[in-house]
């Protein structure tokens, strides 16, 4: 006997047993009386018991018919109990969005998205895991996270990404480098100054790195940081020329306590991604919020 045929004999008997009719379990399930009666012998057939006996109301259980309801009948609950579930899941009525990525991302980019999100829908659950963009990837392969907020590019044929915005990084000093303003600084002349770079691992870092490697120059920070406030702080308070993301800076440098280096080479923008596990559906809320980033 095939678990589909078992679960809608098992299905009839619950609502006979429930009912104490074969008339009204038919009227319940939208079937005809014959159609559960016969659905009723059938499964005292293959288990070799009476389930029901006749009496002037309808039908009752046996003894071996009490003890089958008994187990039946906390599955049908539990059957219940999923399908509600997954309505309100559904609905967005309940669950969770669980995000990696890092701390200035989540802060100074994701946070008016999250806020956003949490507005629409305040019975989803927000988790938000930091981590390096190995470490995201890590985490979405593992399960334990339904999106990675990183800087692009990823090459993974298992990730699908989707762009949702461009940034641009740039070198930023406070008053202490006053001179520096309006001031266009080859590579070279930079490289003079106390340099304050994101720790070595960080996609940003790599990204300056390599450009300044194109043109001939290794570019060895006096400082490195683990934050980008820290960058921001540091530069503020004239320990060196930070490298960020200008975009990140945007109060600072409106309000004069940064002021942006010009350098006489092009530095290219960054592109921020959201990705997921490729055929691998993403849950309601998850698909929700990839549509308020995109």
């Amino acid at each position: 006997m095939s678990m589909t045929n078992n679960y809608e004999l098992y299905k009839v008997f619950y609502w006979a047993a429930k009912a104490g009719s074969l008339t009204q379990a038919a009227k319940a399930l939208y079937l005809t009386q014959p159609s559960v009666s016969h659905a009723i012998k059938q499964l005292e057939d293959r288990m070799g018991v009476t389930l029901f006996y006749r009496n002037a109301k309808g039908v009752a259980l046996t003894q071996e018919g009490k003890i089958l309801f008994s187990y039946i009948e906390q599955s049908q609950i539990l059957i219940t109990l999923a399908e509600e579930k997954m309505e309100a899941l559904k609905n967005l009525e309940s669950g969770e969005l669980r995000i990696g990525g890092s701390d200035s991302l989540f802060k100074h980019y994701l946070l008016p998205f999250l806020e956003d999100f949490h507005v629409r829908y305040p019975s989803i659950k927000l988790h938000l895991k930091h981590g390096t963009t190995p470490e995201v990837i890590s985490y979405l392969k593992e399960g334990r996270i339904d999106l990675g907020v990183v800087r692009m590019p990823i090459v993974d044929s298992h990730l699908e990404v989707t762009e949702s915005t461009r940034i641009q990084d740039c070198f930023v000093a406070g008053e202490r480098y006053a001179e520096l303003k309006g001031q266009t600084m080859t590579m070279e002349e930079l490289m003079e100054y106390p340099i304050i770079l994101f720790s070595r691992n960080s996609r940003v870092r790599m990204a300056i790195t390599e450009l300044f490697e194109k043109y001939g120059y290794e570019l060895k920070p006096d400082i490195e940081v683990g934050s980008v406030d820290l960058l921001i702080e540091f530069a503020r308070r004239g320990l060196g020329i930070s490298f960020v993301t200008r975009e990140f800076v945007s109060k600072e440098l409106k309000e004069g306590s940064l002021f942006e280096i010009e350098l006489d080479v092009g530095i290219p923008a960054s592109k921020v991604g959201v990705m997921n596990m490729r055929n691998m559906p993403l849950s309601t809320a998850a698909t929700k919020f990839m549509e308020l980033v995109r």
